[in-house]
């Protein structure tokens, strides 16, 4: 396929990008510690940590953990929401050429198992809060010989103001009971360690940096290896995509960067805290993102200038009636990713704070980003954009043969940010990569003219209705912009008559909204195969902690 789209790249943004300018992670670390030390590096609760001070502490902790004896290719699993020890803990693992293995700290006992079994750690750093979780599979984790406590308010170095100190004794009450006794605290081994002699590995760029973790809601989650060549790469690619909008930010300002992603979900970690280092940004820290007024009330008096989100945090911010306590207008980058982001989200939100949401496409695979709008958009596209530098695209029928522009086909991925494949399965690693190195997404799209990719569906949520292909998106993309509904989710059910069946389950924004209304407007939006058979309300959508919606979750009715 001609890469047609780079005849539509924004102004400046080169094609390629210098993919080996760094050799590792820890060497585009170390530079950002050395030219930012005086800045801001995180905001937390207030108080801010600068550069210097990240780089210090992670140096102490890479040497207690060296003590530990965890060394090149051990695997460090951290599971922690977004706290100051997060960036600590990732600088410590990397310079040790130990791997990240980023957790969810929402997991249950069985699946925090089988990720630990699978990743084969033999550390791990956990907020006391999910303490009690470990505790329940601790014994059946014989590799683990290393447990780090940590704790929401022992970085802020009290006394501090009595608000900040009511906070962390509130956020103590929700720690569940817990027994670990060969655990260690983080202040604990942070004061050790910075004792004790470093002794930093050497890493290159085909060593591996991090095991991403698919969400698991396909089957049984796999790890993505991402090596440190990845990462870089695309740090690099996202670097070069967001300068032109980065260029109308005032030189003499520091970039604010709002790190309400969860740094341990790939979105985070590479678009906040890697991009950040690299262009010298300060992340302001959101341990909680569904707590929506304590989010608001972290942003008040703050100048920010991009907000990275998934569409259903846009979508209930720009509701939320403390909205406008916060200074929305020094905003420049609203970027978009995780799921697709919805029409009448991006319009409320362009009202409300003046900046458009340019949308992305990226995977746990892909480090994550592959494609973008362009980020100086004045407007929603409702398309994911154009290939990033370096980046190739291609739609792939069945068979894995190259579609024509035009008509929609499963969009495959080559280049520098690819995974290396997934952890210790050759088998599933095979199934998703092309003889000549495209990575088969899963998704369905189409190019237009110009070169930008649209999302159809994912090729597994298509709904097969009488042989006519339904994607749930447009559905959703339709009923959110009915007035009375706050959010929707559309799947497939069996249906005798038509093989599948559209179902469809509301969030209500209006307490009066009936299955009628839903059905008429839906019969002037929706031809005949289109609209929902099964109409469902509910209080709430299940989703993932980053936001996504659980669709297998939807497909039974809810419980009586």
């Amino acid at each position: 396929m001609e890469k047609i789209w780079l005849k539509h790249y924004p102004a400046g943004v080169p094609a390629e990008i210098e993919a080996d300018r760094y050799a590792s992670l820890v060497q585009l670390m170390d530079e950002s510690f050395t030219t930012h030390r005086d800045r801001a590096a995180y905001r937390y609760m207030g108080q801010t940590f600068s550069y210097g001070e990240v780089a210090e502490q992670s140096r102490g902790f890479a040497a207690w953990l060296q003590g530990q004896g965890i060394g090149r290719g051990d695997r460090v699993a951290l599971m922690m929401p977004n706290v100051p020890q997060y960036p600590v803990a990732v600088a410590a693992v990397l310079q040790l050429g130990a791997v990240v293995v980023n957790v969810n700290p929402l997991y249950t006992a069985r699946e925090l198992e089988h990720q630990l079994l699978d990743a084969g750690a033999t550390a791990i750093v956990i907020l006391e809060n999910f303490a009690q979780t470990l505790q329940q599979v601790r014994s059946r984790l014989p590799a683990l010989r290393t447990v780090v406590l940590c704790s929401m308010g022992e970085m802020l170095g009290f006394p501090k103001a009595l608000i900040v100190d009511l906070v962390v004794r509130k956020v103590r009450k929700l720690v569940p009971a817990f027994d670990l006794p060969e655990a260690v605290r983080f202040k604990a081994a942070l004061a050790r360690g910075r004792t004790m002699v470093l002794r930093p590995a050497v890493v290159g760029p085909d060593d591996i940096a991090v095991l991403q973790y698919t969400g698991g809601t396909t089957g049984v989650s796999k790890g993505a290896v991402l090596l440190h060549r990845n990462l870089v790469a695309n740090v690099l690619q996202c670097e070069a995509w967001y300068r032109p909008a980065l260029e109308r930010i005032d030189p003499d300002e520091q970039i604010t960067q709002v790190c309400a992603l969860p740094l341990y979900h790939i979105f985070g970690f590479n678009t906040n805290m890697m991009l950040g280092m690299r262009v010298g940004a300060c992340n302001v820290l959101i341990p909680n993102p569904r707590d929506l007024p304590a989010l608001l009330k972290e942003l008040v008096g703050v100048r920010f200038h991009t907000f990275p989100a998934v569409n259903t945090l846009f979508q209930a911010l720009a509701n939320h009636p403390d909205f406008s306590t916060v200074d929305w207008s020094h905003l420049k980058i609203s970027v978009g990713g995780g799921m697709a982001v919805q029409q009448a989200t991006a319009r409320l939100w362009l009202q409300k704070t003046g900046c458009a949401i340019c949308e992305g496409y990226g995977l746990s695979e892909t480090s994550p980003t592959v494609a973008c709008n362009p980020t100086t958009s004045s407007s929603f596209s409702g398309s994911i954009g154009l290939p990033l530098p370096g980046t190739e695209l291609r739609l792939l029928d069945d068979e894995g043969r190259e579609i024509a522009p035009g008509s929609p086909g499963e969009i495959a991925v080559r280049g520098p940010q690819v995974m290396a494949g997934y952890w210790q399965r050759p088998d599933e690693t095979a199934k998703v990569m092309t003889a000549d190195g495209f990575f088969r997404t899963g998704d369905i799209g189409l190019m237009d003219e110009r070169g930008y990719f649209r999302i159809v569906d994912r090729k597994k949520d298509m709904i097969l209705v009488s042989g006519f292909n339904v994607y749930p998106n447009e559905i959703e993309d339709v009923l959110t912009q009915m007035s009375g509904v706050a959010e929707c989710a559309v799947v497939g059910v069996p249906d005798e008559r038509t093989g599948e069946a559209v179902k469809v389950v509301i969030v209500r924004r209006e307490a009066g909204l009936t299955e009628q209304a839903v059905r008429a407007y839906c019969e002037q939006n929706l031809t005949g195969y289109k609209r929902p058979k099964v109409v469902e309300f509910r209080d709430d959508l299940p989703k993932t902690p980053v936001g996504k919606v659980l669709r297998r979750q939807l497909r039974t009715p809810t419980p009586a």
